[in-house]
């Protein structure tokens, strides 16, 4: 009996980890889920526990082969929740830290003593990215201070220092392969975007040991084969490693300058690709979109609580989330109120780590339906401050919002979005496209889509959602909004 071949595409995101089955003609054959735990020890803390990982990872590819039925994996592709950072042994593989994810505050005053000292303009220059602890570097030297031996360690190649994409495929390759892509290398804050290489001098201002960093490779190659991971034979191919903002990016077809992707979850992301990624305004960060054979820069705005804005909200009015999107459907207007959910500093635009939640516009006339609606605006008000700043500085008009994620399954949002931004979203129906894109990015390095062409021909399951609000006439709210915004910026 023949097999179908497959590729078998890992995403591994804040909440979720997933596995996808794709086919030849890049259809999803089976798909399987397992829900993460994040935990908060302490106020602004974020972490996950590195076992809990895998465990989520081998739980979700079991799930999608029971699915799929009978057959062959051509090969795997990996995309990863960015910025995430954990140390582990590399004689043995065992954890020497949580997982410390992106959304975590802990360096907080390494990135403040690195504005004071005057570093900003070196490390915007060279990294593309604006001071902030959503970036690794801080994470890894207030990890390797902090965890006994743990400098000299590293500096004796005793220790490996990776974001998630790293640490799956040392696992998946039983320890053989310490690989990372320039896609996550370039949200580290010590990746040169010019020279594409680990930088010398941000590894010495941050105090980190080039030893305990892993390989750079393309997003799109191979990086070694399968080895002693549950669940899976040895000796497939793994072949991609990708962001997930990047790889959603990519699983639209979001290939070219003028194309803009919104991916909604636990944070937000907006992303389109750019020729070049010079410039002075670092209120957006440049990056690496990805090196499929092609290398290709990106401008992405990091938004730190969308999802999870809707979620607190949900915890403090005592509902579940799909109860709050109800309500919040229901109301009839924000009666003035605004939710600004800096739960952690607000990123982009503002790069604000020191700022704290605002709710404001409170009268006796709020109800629980009122404060409902404001968490699910602020979604769409934070995107929109993105979206306007990201088509000033690509220079390119943005006609159309590709969109994936969990809340664009919210027709109330979407509209309300669509009518704010008064442009169409385009919205993938398909709520595992950041694996679909590393599932790509697999592909093309397997052969089974050598150019871009071939996977822009890739069919899609989309939905157009079109403003029908006239233009201007969301303009007061959000006017209203950015008065909300500038209160929280003074008081931090």
């Amino acid at each position: 009996m023949t097999q179908t071949p497959i590729l078998l595409a890992l995403d591994e995101g804040t909440t979720n980890a997933k596995a996808v089955c794709l086919t030849r003609d890049g259809q999803m054959l089976a798909k399987g889920s397992h829900a993460l735990q994040v935990t908060h020890p302490q106020p602004a803390w974020s972490e996950q526990e590195a076992g809990a990982i895998l465990e989520g990872i081998q739980s979700a590819i079991q799930q999608a082969l029971d699915a799929a039925g009978p057959c062959d994996i051509a090969g795997i592709g990996v995309s990863n929740q960015r910025e995430s950072i954990l140390l582990w042994e590399r004689a043995t593989g065992t954890p020497l830290s949580p997982v410390v994810i992106w959304q975590c505050r802990r360096s907080l005053e390494i990135c403040k003593r690195l504005v004071a000292d005057g570093h900003t303009e070196v490390l915007q220059r060279k990294t593309g990215l604006p001071v902030d602890p959503l970036f690794p570097a801080a994470k890894i030297q207030w990890l390797l201070h902090q965890i006994p031996e743990a400098h000299s360690r590293a500096q004796n190649g005793e220790l490996c220092c990776g974001t998630i994409d790293t640490w799956l495929v040392w696992n998946l390759t039983g320890g053989q392969q310490f690989v990372t892509d320039v896609s996550n290398a370039s949200r580290t804050q010590l990746f040169n975007l010019q020279e594409q290489d680990w930088d010398e001098e941000l590894l010495a201002l941050f105090d980190i040991p080039r030893a305990c960093l892993p390989a750079i490779q393309p997003s799109s190659a191979l990086r070694g084969e399968t080895r002693g991971f549950s669940g899976l034979p040895d000796g497939i191919p793994i072949l991609s490693q990708v962001g997930d903002s990047h790889a959603s990016l990519y699983g639209q077809g979001g290939f070219l300058p003028g194309m803009i992707k919104a991916s909604y979850g636990t944070g937000s992301s907006l992303m389109t690709p750019v020729a070049q990624v010079s410039g002075e305004d670092y209120r957006l960060a440049r990056t690496v979109a990805w090196d499929d054979g092609q290398l290709t820069y990106a401008l992405e705005g990091n938004i730190t609580h969308t999802g999870a804005a809707v979620g607190f909200m949900a915890r403090i009015l005592g509902k579940d989330v799909e109860e709050l999107a109800q309500l919040a459907a229901e109301q009839e207007g924000n009666d003035g109120a605004y939710f600004v959910p800096a739960l952690s500093g607000l990123g982009a635009p503002h790069w604000k780590a020191e700022a704290t939640g605002l709710i404001t516009g409170l009268t006796d006339h709020v109800t629980p339906a009122t404060l409902a609606r404001a968490a699910l605006e602020s979604m769409a008000y934070q995107v929109a401050d993105v979206y306007y700043l990201m088509e000033e500085l690509s220079g390119t008009s943005l006609d159309a919002v590709l969109v994936d994620g969990g809340a664009t399954h919210n027709a109330w949002l979407m509209q309300f979005q669509a009518n704010l931004l008064q442009r169409p979203l385009i919205r993938n129906e398909t709520a595992e496209v950041s694996a679909i894109g590393a599932g790509y990015l697999a592909g093309k390095a397997l052969g089974w889509w050598p150019s871009r062409d071939d996977l822009a021909h890739l069919q899609r399951r989309t939905q157009t959602i079109e403003p029908n609000l006239p233009p201007g006439a969301l303009d007061a709210h959000y006017e209203g909004w950015k008065k909300a915004v500038s209160r929280t910026l003074f008081d931090a």
